[in-house]
């Protein structure tokens, strides 16, 4: 039984015996290595998320019939006050970063990354949970999307000419700032990835480790850290994706 693990190891350890059998020929993202009941449960849990994130989606939808009553926030705290301060935070931070026009086009992206890796951290507080962004596989996989998507909105804004900044500002120096642009833009899946990953897997295991030791009263603290390190890891995820599309979409002058 590995050391980080939460009580979905153990409701997949009850699952029928195929169940190795059938995962056996199959290889996880990274490493390579055959998939088992321990390396199926991160999947298992950001599907959980995704599906959560989903739901609250459709029921902040399905409470806004016209757009009178869009505007108007709610009194009390609800799903739909919630999900709005989360996205219109994020919004407000693009916006300043790259105007209004840019930050509504890029929302999607960013505001999806935000809903999903702030709950799928926030599920760490549960106990016996363990929370998606504690997996590499999951935080690598949200890089790669990130990644992928502000190469694709460059081209998309800037066609061919896209590839320029790369080079550098002046011809005679595209030898060596080249090779370092491109390392770096390699490097940034690699950092978000890994920072989100082990902040979260870390934090998840203090807490563990102290629940088990003493599950009352002195967890506390600790679950309110936490709740700490989950808003900022989101935000330090979501911030920098969106210095990426910035850069990406800038036009030249």
């Amino acid at each position: 039984m590995p050391e980080h693990t939460s009580f979905l190891s153990y409701l997949i350890q009850r699952l029928p015996a195929t169940l190795d059998h059938n995962l056996s020929g199959m290889k996880t993202f990274l490493g390579g290595e055959p998939l088992n009941r321990y390396s199926i449960e991160p999947l298992l849990s950001s599907l959980t998320i995704v599906l959560l994130v989903i739901l609250l989606a459709a029921i902040t939808r399905s409470k806004i019939a016209n757009l009178d009553e869009a505007v108007v926030p709610e009194a009390k705290l609800s799903v739909r006050t919630l999900l709005e301060v989360l996205v219109e935070y994020f919004y407000n931070m693009m916006k300043d970063m790259m105007g209004a026009k840019r930050a509504k086009r890029y929302l999607p992206l960013i505001g999806t990354c935000a809903c999903l890796i702030f709950f799928s951290n926030i599920s760490g507080l549960i106990p016996g949970w363990s929370p998606p962004t504690s997996s590499l596989n999951i935080t690598a996989g949200c890089a790669l999307v990130v990644f992928f998507a502000y190469h694709f909105y460059g081209f998309q804004e800037n066609g061919l000419g896209y590839a320029k900044h790369f080079l550098g500002p002046v011809w005679w120096l595209a030898w060596l700032v080249g090779p370092i642009e491109i390392i770096s833009n390699f490097i940034r899946p690699v950092t978000l990835s890994i920072r989100l990953m082990l902040n979260m897997a870390v934090d998840h295991l203090v807490l563990g480790i102290v629940i088990g030791m003493i599950p009352l009263i002195v967890p506390l603290p600790l679950m309110v850290l936490g709740t700490l390190v989950a808003v900022v890891q989101t935000l330090v995820f979501c911030l920098l994706a969106s210095i990426y599309v910035s850069l990406a979409t800038e036009h030249e002058h």
